[in-house]
């Protein structure tokens, strides 16, 4: 495949580091998402400019960026507001798992002088952890239950943690997935395999008052709706591609509040990257492995199956 140019107002990063996600396993396994040939995956990613197209103004040769994978027009008020993921003509963007990607200067975030190229593939995870979270209206004090798996699951935490949550119960794993849970700021763990509402009011102290299903399977989300208190919410971050049914009037009866969470904001990449250079400690630790390009589709079936793995970083230069 060809280097890539960039056009007008477009720009070319060298990808340091891409993360590896959850979504990107799905995509190429399920067919809901019906990827083109060629099409190169890869969405959590940071690099350095190293090329310009004509009349672009907000980054310049060198500068290390962490990369909005959202696409848009730039001229709508979504686009405007820093809110691609509503334009009318968004596109969510991969490419971070080459060595080269052609993107919009409005997708690319300068990180802080502080923030390794490294950490800078974090800033997406942080982002879609703190969009939920904000999403949750979550006060100081308040329980949560996560429910899900780690790409999801830490930087929900994190976020949780650092609103001001009273307590926070995630999935027992491996004791390597406890350690960086509790450095996030989990404060209970619960076996998934003998989750039942008496093990979450036990770990919790009560029921809690937001569930972030994190998921995205069948039979999940009937679960939440269970486990959350009457006027509580349920925040789906979880993609769930096959139809779902749960009792709607178990919702209507606790007058539950359900709400989805899809991607994020440029406001939410800044204040992931503002906070990485504040303190990268907790987040950098969810870096468990990096890997070559040559070795990603071992790292990929690695991943489908249970492992003590995090976040896995591909580095493909």
């Amino acid at each position: 495949m060809a280097d890539p140019t960039p056009g007008p107002g477009e720009v070319i990063v060298e990808v340091a580091r891409c993360g590896i996600r959850g979504s990107d396993l799905h995509m190429t396994e399920d067919p809901f998402f019906d990827l083109p040939p060629g099409s190169v995956l890869g969405h959590e990613y940071a690099g350095e400019v190293v090329a310009l197209g004509k009349g672009v103004d907000r980054v310049k040769v060198g500068d290390r960026v962490a990369v909005l994978p959202l696409s848009g027009c730039w001229q709508c008020a979504s686009c405007l507001a820093g809110e691609p993921a509503w334009c009318a003509r968004m596109r969510l963007e991969g490419g971070g798992y080459g060595e080269y990607a052609r993107v919009s200067q409005h997708q690319c975030l300068r990180l802080p002088c502080t923030v390794t190229t490294e950490d800078g593939a974090l800033v997406e995870p942080l982002a879609v952890g703190l969009h939920g979270v904000t999403l949750s209206n979550l006060p100081p004090g308040d329980r949560v239950l996560i429910v899900g798996a780690v790409p999801l699951e830490l930087p929900a935490t994190f976020w949780c943690k650092n609103l001001g949550a009273s307590r926070i119960a995630v999935p027992a794993a491996s004791n390597r997935r406890e350690a960086l849970a509790y450095r996030m700021g989990a404060t209970a763990f619960i076996d998934p395999a003998e989750r039942t509402l008496d093990s979450v009011l036990d770990a919790l102290g009560g029921p809690p008052d937001v569930v972030f299903e994190c998921v995205g399977k069948p039979g999940v989300l009937e679960t939440c709706i269970e486990y959350v208190r009457p006027r509580g919410a349920v925040v789906i971050l979880g993609l769930c591609t096959a139809r779902d049914a749960f009792l709607p009037f178990n919702v209507v009866a606790k007058e539950v509040r359900l709400h989805g969470s899809a991607f994020y904001t440029r406001r939410d990449f800044e204040v992931a990257a503002d906070t990485l250079d504040a303190d990268p400690a907790a987040p950098h630790a969810m870096i468990t492995e990096t890997v070559a390009l040559a070795h990603l589709p071992e790292a990929f079936e690695a991943l489908r199956h249970r492992t003590s793995q995090c976040k896995v970083l591909v580095k493909p230069g």
